[in-house]
């Protein structure tokens, strides 16, 4: 994309060509998808909806109970017991996530590098680390999204300024060309060993711990309104945030194309079985809005 082709009063700004080699690797970056200004906007708005303040009036599917301290995240300054937080779909809950997720430019950035002839937001995720929050475990993201076709590029976009000691993500590069094995599960998203579904993995590729290791490229030098952009089947991790006092925020944008549908004959997940609608296999596009496309029609009611 050149600068010439940024939709007006669109807030991304992808529009050089990411840093990286998609095929190869499983993942890019870009050094700056928004401004500062909006970094800004968008974490005093993540603190009002860990609070239960919804600009549009509707909450998340998903937020963890509000925090009860005044700094970022609700920190109190006591670092023993922190939990990562999770929120699932706030572009629902507030307008200045939504214009990121609904982003045209961002939509046709994803769909140009996966290769598709569309692309639609299937979900955001956001992961913040108050200090003291512990790792969040290897895994891919593909499994978890019940669609066809499979595929899945997830946006992540850092909310600050990433170094060694906040847990930032970690890429094992060319591991979206590894076989399926085993998936693993949401619940063992915290486990004290974040490495252990990873190394099994390596395993079965006839890989070694310390070549495994070796693959782990970091994305310690992102700054805030920066972002990587990963292939669902790149494995992924992180570590925890051993600050004293400084917040790891970020929000992951989970695309699929454009055209997918339900995976037919699949007994679908607790977050897609309330959106499937009776007789058809098509996502909805309210909850699943088409963010850009070209020129593709999708079969209107593809059925069960």
């Amino acid at each position: 994309l050149t600068l010439g082709e940024c939709m007006e009063h669109d807030p991304c700004e992808a529009c050089t060509s990411p840093t990286g080699n998609w095929q190869a690797d499983g993942f890019v970056y870009v050094a700056q998808l928004v401004q500062p200004a909006t970094v800004a906007q968008l974490t005093a708005r993540l603190d009002r909806v860990l609070q239960g303040e919804y600009d549009t009036g509707v909450p998340p599917d998903k937020r963890p109970k509000a925090p009860k301290g005044k700094g970022p995240l609700g920190f109190s300054g006591e670092r023993r017991g922190q939990k990562t937080l999770q929120l699932i779909n706030v572009w629902k809950a507030d307008t200045a996530f939504a214009a990121i997720a609904r982003s045209r430019t961002l939509g046709r950035l994803v769909a140009s590098l996966a290769g598709w002839s569309g692309a639609r937001l299937a979900q955001d995720q956001v992961w913040a680390k108050p200090p003291g929050a512990p790792p969040l475990v290897f895994h891919r993201d593909s499994p978890y999204f019940d669609f066809e076709p499979p595929d899945v590029v997830t946006v992540w976009l850092a909310l600050d300024d990433m170094r060694a000691e906040l847990g930032p993500l970690e890429y094992v590069r060319g591991s979206h060309a590894w076989g399926d094995g085993r998936a693993g599960s949401a619940a063992q998203f915290f486990d004290s060993d974040r490495l252990a579904l990873l190394r099994s993995a390596a395993q079965r590729e006839g890989i070694d711990q310390d070549a495994m290791e070796a693959l782990i490229v970091s994305m310690g030098h992102m700054a805030a309104g920066g972002a990587s952009l990963h292939n669902g089947r790149t494995w992924h991790g992180s570590g925890p945030n051993d600050s004293l006092a400084s917040p790891r925020r970020g929000v992951g944008f989970h695309f699929v194309p454009a055209c997918a549908i339900f995976a037919p004959g699949v007994t679908l997940g607790k977050l897609w079985a309330p959106l499937k609608q009776p007789g058809t296999n098509a996502l909805p596009d309210v909850a699943m809005p088409v963010t850009w496309t070209g020129n593709v029609n999708c079969e209107e009611n593809p059925q069960e």
